[in-house]
């Protein structure tokens, strides 16, 4: 059993700063607009590079990409060619596939599959036609984490506008979704059941789960059962771990892993026998996971290399 770890963003070490555009200064910009942007995305392409070369040098092979590398994307007025730099996407596609690296994706809080405004659906449906063109100019198996949404006027009403909304969706946007447990609404089991009816693999958010869930859920019940959505996919399952920032602040991720609580929860874990993919949700980054690697190999016996655990 192999249990990997990531991070996401930008590694701080490096501090590459990933440039956007505001659609007021694209407007404004006119005639001069596209050669802007054309400077953004090749600055961030650049800097997205950087970050593979680092994630390579250091073993990093699970990394969640920032989703600003390209500015407006999802904006339906911008008359610009997102794919005009494909042979740049393409090479860093490639190096990703030699090193076996896993880049997924995890939209901001703009994405409302479920949303009661058509328009916000609407653009919710080009930021994943967004993120379906990053993965195919990479040529990798790319996935993009959502969550379930709203949960008005009810959660059982909103849970069923969401399968349907789903249901219309392209079947190259379906195969990228997976869906994630919240940490004030949507529950393991909510998401669970949604993902068992539209057979979407299911990532566990432990943290969200310590923050937001019912008192007859069972975790230990509940985890083969999520492991079991991934049953038909190439990618190992994968699940969120990240530290409340406080007792008052349980909500915000801390900058560092609380190693003890790890430790618990990849005990948890091990009776599953399954290779799984753990991202650390940590404003820590990249010196979040190397401190966590530090301490498990001080404190307890587990086999190490590089960063992954071994059972």
């Amino acid at each position: 059993m192999q249990l990997r770890l990531g991070y996401l963003g930008t590694p701080l070490t490096l501090n590459e700063k990933f440039h956007t555009m505001t659609y007021k200064k694209y407007k404004s910009l006119k005639e001069k607009a596209s050669e802007e942007l054309d400077k953004i995305i090749l600055t961030n392409l650049k800097n997205f590079n950087k970050v593979i070369d680092y994630n390579i040098e250091n073993h990093v092979n699970f990394y969640r990409m920032t989703h600003n590398i390209l500015p407006l994307a999802s904006i339906k007025d911008i008359d610009y060619d997102y794919q005009k730099f494909h042979d740049i996407w393409k090479k860093i596609g490639l190096k990703i596939k030699k090193h076996n690296l896993r880049i997924d994706a995890h939209p901001d809080h703009y994405l409302v599959l479920n949303s009661l405004n058509n328009e916000v659906l609407k653009n919710s449906i080009r930021i994943l036609l967004n993120h379906a063109l990053i993965f195919k100019m990479l040529d990798i198996n790319g996935k993009v984490i959502l969550h379930l949404g709203t949960n008005k006027p009810s959660k059982k009403e909103a849970m069923l506008r969401f399968q349907e909304n789903f249901l219309k969706l392209p079947d190259d946007i379906k195969k990228i979704i997976i869906l994630e447990n919240d940490d004030k609404t949507y529950t393991v089991s909510d998401t669970l059941e949604l993902c068992e009816k539209l057979n979407v693999p299911m990532v566990l958010d432990y943290h969200h789960f310590n923050c937001n869930h019912l008192k007859t859920e069972n975790i230990k019940e509940l985890l083969p059962r999520i492991i079991k959505t991934w049953d038909k996919e190439e990618l190992n399952p994968k699940m969120h771990f990240s530290s409340p920032k406080s007792q008052k602040e349980k909500r915000t991720h801390n900058f560092y892993i609380d190693y003890r609580s790890f430790l618990k929860f990849i005990n948890l874990l091990k009776p599953l026998n399954k290779d799984i993919d753990i991202m650390l949700e940590s404003k820590g980054k990249d010196e979040a996971l190397f401190k966590l690697l530090r301490q498990l190999k001080h404190y307890k016996p587990y086999k190490i290399k590089y960063n992954t655990i071994y059972f």
